[in-house]
């Protein structure tokens, strides 16, 4: 049976899940919306789209009282930790699954514990994939027994660019060397570093508490990759995991494997059939 999606957000891992539905790549699946705040955004996505004929929004009261938002299945959330502080209550309200990628908003215990009765209540579902980091479900087994968690993410100057976490006087395209730039919780880091370290977020959701991570940020000049070291200690053992990532082509502040993470959510929450790993 397909599956109805209505896409929020037509940037970078936005168009990647356009484009994989459209090429058949996840099947079961059909984009019947785009929402954008930039209307452009969600018209230079739609003229791409072969096989799909979605209807397109820049306003999302309109998007919600659309025919096409009540043939919806699941919406995507991939545009920004403040989309989801505005829409996501009212989406789920609705019955309507929701996969969302900006899961730093979640570092909101209330809007967390709200969002999450409103899909019990409602008989919605909330995903969350994995995004730039491997081990989840590894962590998830053992979250009882965590001690401590410590997320050391290390990036380019250009790949953090542009966070709230830089005042006007410190440039990070001065660095000449490797340089800690960060050392605080992941409730803090996914403020500062609202596009950078949603992974964080992640990790306290399946450990110990997003409040309970810690997080350190690196600067590094000399890389082109997406570093994440993940330290985990425990009554269980000791767990370490290493991802590096390479930059999406597009956009240098999200790792391609968060793009294919995405991705892979939604196939399978479109397959009914297969689950791996959950």
């Amino acid at each position: 049976m397909t599956k109805h999606i209505a896409l929020i957000g037509c940037g970078t891992i936005g168009k990647e899940i356009a484009y994989a539905v459209d090429s058949g790549k996840i099947k079961n699946a059909s984009i019947v919306s785009l929402l954008d705040k930039i209307k452009g955004a969600a018209e230079e996505l739609l003229s791409k789209l072969h096989n799909n004929n979605p209807q397109i929004y820049s306003d999302f009261a309109e998007f919600v009282s659309s025919p096409s938002f009540g043939d919806t299945d699941v919406v995507v959330e991939a545009a920004s930790q403040d989309a989801v502080n505005r829409f996501c209550k009212t989406i789920l309200e609705k019955g309507k699954s929701l996969i969302i990628m900006s899961v730093g908003a979640l570092a909101d215990q209330c809007l967390w514990s709200e969002l999450q009765d409103r899909a019990v209540r409602n008989r919605s579902r909330i995903y969350v994939p994995t995004g730039a980091i491997a081990g989840i479900d590894a962590i998830r087994s053992v979250k009882d027994l965590i001690e401590s968690v410590t997320l050391t993410t290390t990036k380019s100057p250009k790949a953090l660019s542009g966070a709230p976490f830089f005042d006007s006087e410190f440039d990070p395209f001065k660095l000449n060397q490797k340089t800690l730039i960060y050392e605080g919780d992941a409730n803090d880091a996914v403020k500062k570093f609202p596009s950078n370290v949603n992974i964080a977020a992640v990790l306290g959701l399946a450990g110990v508490g997003i409040e309970n991570t810690k997080v350190k940020i690196i600067i590094d000049p000399t890389t082109d990759r997406n570093q994440h070291d993940i330290t985990v200690n425990g009554k269980f053992g000791e767990m370490k995991i290493s991802v590096s990532n390479v930059q999406s082509p597009t956009n240098p502040k999200t790792s391609f494997l968060a793009v294919l993470s995405a991705i892979e959510c939604l196939r399978s929450v479109c397959d009914e059939h297969v689950r791996i790993g959950t």
